[in-house]
């Protein structure tokens, strides 16, 4: 593992699969400080693992580094590998929080995944790990209970 970036500034085609994609650390400029980077991403997709259909979901990945932060175009590809990759919400949305907590060894991390309806019901899944440290403001996801969501 490597805290050079291998993707930024170079051009990288989308990985064929969330296992073999490559995501990318680099050290955290302020590792004395507590502070919470996030990522929201509206538009991620995977397939269903039994009927084939894409499904979509807005995932908030939220996280206090402590000596590395990801690289975000790494991530970007990493998240956008999952297009053709079948997998229940729960797997995709757990999977790509515990891929991030094995790279990062964040101090805290919390990801949300909402989840658009099939067959009527919206499923939201949420998982964190570590302790939100003393004092650090931890905003709400921003995104909106289901209400025909979009």
């Amino acid at each position: 593992m490597t805290d050079r970036p291998l993707q930024l500034g170079a051009q990288s085609a989308l990985p064929p699969s969330p296992e073999e994609a490559v995501l990318d650390r680099v050290p955290n400029p302020h590792p004395d400080a507590d502070y919470v980077a996030r990522f929201t991403c509206p538009e991620f997709t995977s397939l269903c693992p039994v009927t084939g259909q894409p499904d979509f979901a807005h995932l908030v990945i939220d996280y206090v580094p402590d000596l590395h932060l990801v690289e975000s175009k790494s991530l970007k590809l990493y998240l956008g590998s999952f297009r053709n990759h079948g997998a229940f919400h729960e797997d995709c949305t757990v999977a790509v929080g515990k891929r991030l907590v094995s790279l990062l060894e964040p101090r805290f991390l919390r990801i949300a995944g909402y989840w658009y309806p099939r067959g009527g019901i919206p499923i939201d899944v949420f998982w964190q790990t570590g302790k939100l440290p003393e004092g650090v403001w931890l905003p709400d996801t921003g995104v909106a209970p289901y209400r025909g969501r979009g």
